[in-house]
């Protein structure tokens, strides 16, 4: 994983990606492109019209053009990458792509988005069969739609955007869930994901297993495991839930959840005026350590009035967890 890849995956189908438009997906369905996981493949099946593909597949071109498809981000925001998935498609991916994007507000139709402007952000450019194909991103501007071109024809598995994400001011009023992704919180440490991403924990709905939350391994040390959250922006705590679901005979058995305010912190969790979000002296306790219970939900009201930027849960000694919400107002 670079460091493109390891930011969100603006377009997943878990954030509430769609892909609205494809102009041609005769041999397999243009919404394979935003499944979450891994392309799977089965060399034994065919259908009517062919091999059967975990992707996005048009046909064969017979005249000049290109195929697309269009897709609305789950969550708005600035694109720093894009992953172009062509696994298991051998003899029938694209030579080339090019990607572009669009801000629209509200829900266009169809028609509103092919008629939209659209600002290139991957030149056409090759790619590779059976490969994860990275394209870098330079731009600093907010988009909401982005467009695949297939040049032009052919296949392809899956798409991520990665990028910051950038959701609209005016939905982040009054009581919100300042560490959800769709509202631009993010993890920015974890002592160990090896089960399970950490940023599961800040996706949208409830998990349905344990493969949907975050789980580290059994530690063996004395210690204990902890994420670090950078929150949607400064603001103030009312209520936190932390939820063990799916998590039976892997649940932590405290947990201890504290905040703390910090500005330009960086991916390291330190800032220019020297505080670690490391250091256990910088932080201050919004939940105490408190026992927790296998597949639950649990509910805890905040007390503390102190405007924080970042939390850190503290689970002991180690143990999965469904979700995180930090629900609170901003500052």
């Amino acid at each position: 994983m670079n460091e493109v890849t390891a930011l969100p995956d603006l377009a997943s189908r878990l954030l509430g990606g769609s892909v609205v438009y494809a102009n041609d997906d005769f041999f397999a369905a243009r919404e394979n492109l935003l499944t979450p996981g891994p392309a799977r493949h089965d060399p034994t099946a065919f259908g009517i019209r062919g091999k059967v593909y975990d992707g996005w597949e048009t046909r064969r071109r017979r005249e000049p053009g290109s195929d697309y498809a269009i897709i609305r981000l789950g969550v708005p925001g600035i694109v720093e990458g894009v992953v172009v998935d062509t696994a298991w498609f051998t003899g029938n991916f694209p030579p080339h792509v090019s990607l572009e994007a669009t801000e629209a507000a509200g829900y266009p139709s169809v028609v509103e988005l092919l008629e939209a402007d659209w600002t290139p952000l991957v030149t056409r450019g090759p790619v590779k069969a059976d490969a994860l194909n990275v394209f870098p991103v330079d731009t600093s501007r907010r988009f909401t739609h982005v467009r695949l071109t297939l040049h032009p024809d052919g296949g392809v598995a899956r798409l991520r955007v990665h990028g910051r994400p950038a959701p609209d001011p005016a939905l982040l009023k009054g009581t919100v869930d300042l560490a959800a992704i769709e509202n631009g919180g993010d993890v920015i440490a974890c002592s160990d994901m090896f089960y399970a991403s950490a940023r599961n924990l800040l996706l949208p709905g409830r998990a349905r297993t344990t493969a949907e939350g975050w789980e580290n391994a059994r530690r063996r040390d004395g210690g204990n495991d902890f994420v670090t959250i950078r929150l949607a922006g400064p603001g103030v705590v009312r209520r936190v839930v932390v939820d063990s679901s799916c998590f039976i005979g892997n649940a932590p058995g405290s947990v201890l959840l504290r905040g703390a305010h910090a500005h330009g912190v960086d991916a390291r969790g330190a800032d220019a005026h020297g505080l670690d979000l490391q250091d256990a002296e910088d932080w201050i306790e919004l939940v105490p350590r408190t026992r927790v219970q296998p597949d639950t939900r649990h509910q805890f009201l905040v007390a503390v009035p102190d405007v924080v930027t970042h939390v850190r849960l503290d689970v002991f000694p180690d143990g999965g967890l469904a979700r995180l919400r930090v629900l609170g107002e901003l500052a």
